[in-house]
Parts: structure tokens; sequence; C-alpha cells
């Protein structure tokens, strides 16, 4: 994912603007829960870091761990989740509503996400058996969907 991602201005760190949402999923089972995390930048709409895993705070802090030390420079917006307030440093962390607003571009991601890979709704013919798979398909997502981003914004 790092060879499509676009660089952020590192002299702009005012600019650099992350919006951090969770998304619920399943493997196998309805019982057998998968959240994808996703951070998303609102200059690009490019997804910088993603974790999949449970709903904690280990999960969140997998998630901050993978943004690229560039972007974790900047700000970050998330719903009210107590695992973003433990993990996110507070002089660059709002929790907010949605009537603000803020996150509405990743809010509107994870709808396209779940639009475009039928395996994040529900039990289909392209169902994921394993959490291998859901990556796989995510990151193969991913990767085509910043090589469109970073042909648009060039």
């Amino acid at each position: 994912m790092s060879e499509t991602l676009l660089k952020p201005d590192a002299t702009k760190t005012e600019d650099i603007i992350l919006e951090l949402d969770e998304l619920w999923s399943f493997f196998q089972a309805k019982a057998l829960q998968a959240w994808i995390w996703i951070a998303l930048c609102r200059k690009t709409r490019q997804v910088v870091a993603y974790a999949i895993g449970d709903r904690s705070e280990n999960t969140c802090r997998d998630l901050w761990n993978s943004i690229p030390k560039d972007y974790q420079k900047g700000y970050c917006y998330t719903d009210f989740w107590r695992a973003y307030q433990a993990v996110i440093p507070e002089e660059q962390h709002s929790a907010v509503g949605k009537e603000t607003g803020e996150t509405s571009h990743v809010e509107r991601w994870n709808t396209t996400l779940r639009q475009r890979i039928g395996r994040l709704v529900r039990k289909t013919l392209s169902f994921s058996q394993s959490t291998f798979m859901h990556e796989v398909c995510l990151r193969l997502f991913l990767h085509r969907y910043h090589l469109e981003r970073g042909i648009i914004l060039q």
C-alpha cells in the first residue's frame, strides 16, 4: 500500500487531517467478528492505514502504529469510541458526533467499501472463510483505489 500512497507535505502539518473510523464485518459466521479500522486522509481521500481485529484498544493501537510517521503528525477526528482517546495524543485528537461532518469522508468511504467488496456485507459466494482472505481482498481494493486517486490528484 505504501507504494501507492501519496506523501503529505511535511512542511504543512496543519494541512494533514485524518478521519478514523471502524467498520464491522465477519468471516465464516456472524459470531466471528472482524472490525476493520481505517485512517483516511481528508485531503487526498486515501486510506493511510488500516487494522483488522476486534474493537479493543489494542487494535486501535495497531492502527495508530501502522500510520506512516509523516501522517501521524496530523490532526485526527474520530467518533467517541473510548479506544481512540486512549491511543491518540490528546493535542492531536477530537472526538466528534456525526452531525459535525468531521468524519463524513471516512463514513462515506466505509459505505463505498461495503458496496464494492461483497464479502464485507453478508454471506455470499464471495464470503470470506478466513481473516487472511478478508485482508487480501481489502489490500487489493486499496491498492487499486490508491492508484486511481494518485492519477486523479497529479
